[in-house]
């Protein structure tokens, strides 16, 4: 199929990038695990899907036929697939993978529709694999080269027509991790879209966001241009009423510009990040190599100081001795010869001064070296602690360091302090964070809303904190760098007059300040 070798043509290049990503997020990332199918040879083999825990209502089937060097045949039917955008809005389509036991991934296609309901909920295609698991995920757009975890569907053990054994084996992924997933600044895809708009147009919208995500303005500008120009054609085909299938080719070709443009700009970063971090390195060995020659010259010069003074002594020694000769015959001789090395003494105790005081210069130029070294270190570490604490809520600088503030969404309900079962995946790697960076102090804050009895409402904020400071102590945080407080209904970020404003007075806020002030810091 088409469609396919368009996804396989990219697979090397996004597998590194996969395997990056997923590195990068490796202590968050959760694994899943489905079954692959080893589908003997000329022979039909039915295979039942299920849904996941997300649409677990949904069933589908797969008459699934290996043809040799053909490859193998895949004929996929769903019932009552409903929209992707119910599962979020940056999904627009639905894709079906085929996952090795080795973790090749496959595209195998995508299940079309159009407007609110489907052209066809069947898909017939052909992999290379021979061994494979099959899942159906919701996409930003069809040519995706890695599954996203919007797992909506998987297949379960075989059906084999004639009753024989087929062989089977565990297959474990993680899943697409980016962040552009995750990111709140990723902007929506409005419902009304979703209804109207052709699945291929909604589509070719996210490719090029995903492009300019991956950075293209600045490393693929040439092919994020025409992503764009080609997505504006698209979409001034469908404002003028052309016909769908019209629409539908332009959007799917401005699709594959902007995937390619997300490609090049990923691969164009990483090869700049590259030349910059190897700039910097040669810049470090030509400072060190100045420094060494600078040094250098110091020590040439104090040793022909040296040299000149135990020339001088060897001067005077002689003339000492020829003084001793003719100590009567030349007494004025031997009083001239005492002002020489007087004045020979002076010139060595000026250079004895003048090698004390260039050490000294040195040694104050060492330690301001090390000084100005410790200071970028603190501002690198606090920029990558800033960095990791940013993917668990929404970071704000203040005038003493920097506040996290974390979601309702941590909690059971408004007015409990149990957490939620999803709240370890982000409370975990998040008090890893804060253990491993020792030199901060930690204040947790915690707010409510004014819905209730107050002293009821002090209590509940008091037991959040004490939650999360408790978490974070197991989590290997220093107790006496923690400080818990709730703070019951006091200081609301917006008017209790409303639902949503009362969403956002129930909030955790965790201010993390350096334990020394930053004047020494920075010092």
């Amino acid at each position: 199929m088409t469609l396919g070798r368009v996804c396989r043509s990219f697979a090397g290049v996004f597998a590194v990038c996969a395997i990056l990503v997923s590195t990068a997020f490796a202590q968050t990332d959760v694994e899943r695990k489905t079954i692959a199918i080893t589908y003997p040879l000329d022979d039909t083999v039915t295979v039942k899907f299920r849904g996941t825990t997300l649409l677990p209502r949904l069933k589908g089937d797969a008459k699934v036929k290996r043809a040799g060097r053909r490859g193998t045949r895949v004929e996929l039917h769903i019932d009552d697939l409903p929209r992707a955008s119910e599962l979020g809005g940056i999904y627009t389509t639905y894709i079906l993978w085929a996952i090795s036991p080795d973790g090749h991934v496959d595209n195998l296609g995508e299940i079309k529709r159009s407007g609110s309901s489907f052209v066809d909920s069947k898909l017939d295609v052909t992999t290379p694999l021979q061994t494979f698991a099959m899942i159906l995920t919701a996409e930003p757009h069809f040519l995706m080269k890695v599954p996203s975890r919007m797992v909506v569907m998987e297949n379960l053990p075989p059906q084999h027509l004639n009753g024989s054994t087929i062989e089977t084996a565990d297959v474990r992924y993680i899943g697409n991790s980016s962040d552009y997933f995750r990111d709140v600044r990723v902007p929506q895809i409005a419902d009304q879209d979703y209804r109207t708009t052709p699945v291929s147009l909604l589509g070719a919208r996210q490719a090029v966001s995903l492009a300019k995500y991956a950075g293209a303005a600045r490393d693929a500008t040439s092919d994020l241009q025409l992503a764009e120009d080609e997505l504006q054609a698209a979409e001034k085909a469908w404002r003028f009423n052309e016909p769908v299938p019209e629409v539908d080719i332009l959007a799917r070709k401005a699709t594959s510009t902007g995937a390619k443009a997300e490609e090049t700009a990923l691969i164009r970063r990483a090869a700049r990040l590259q030349r910059e971090q190897m700039q910097r390195r040669d810049e470090a060995v030509r400072t060190a190599e100045n420094s060494a020659q600078t040094l250098q010259r110091q020590v040439d010069d104090l040793r022909a100081s040296l040299d000149k003074e135990q020339r001088a002594r060897e001067l005077v020694e002689r003339d000492l001795g020829n003084a001793n000769d003719q100590l009567r015959e030349k007494r004025v001789e031997i009083a001239q010869l005492r002002d020489e090395v007087q004045q020979l003494r002076t010139e060595s105790n000026d250079a004895k001064l003048k090698l004390a005081r260039l050490e000294g210069e040195k040694q104050a130029e060492t330690t301001r070296i090390e000084s100005e070294r410790s200071a970028v270190d603190r501002r690198n570490a606090e920029a990558a602690l800033k960095a990791s604490l940013a993917k668990y809520g929404t970071l704000k600088q203040t005038s003493t360091g920097f506040r996290l503030v974390l979601p309702e969404s941590i909690w059971k309900d408004p007015r409990t302090s149990d957490l939620a079962a999803s709240a370890s995946a982000k409370l975990e790697p998040l008090a890893a964070v804060l253990a491993n960076n020792p030199d901060y102090q930690i204040l947790i804050e915690a707010f409510t809303d004014n819905k209730g009895d107050e002293v009821s409402l002090q209590q509940l904020t008091q037991d959040r904190a004490r939650v999360l400071s408790d978490r974070f102590q197991t989590a290997g945080v220093d107790p006496s760098k923690i400080q818990a407080n709730g703070m019951g209904t006091s200081n609301p970020v917006a008017p209790n007059t409303t639902v949503p404003n009362r969403a956002k007075n129930r909030r955790i806020e965790i201010t993390i300040t350096p334990s020394l002030p930053r004047n020494t810091a920075a010092n």
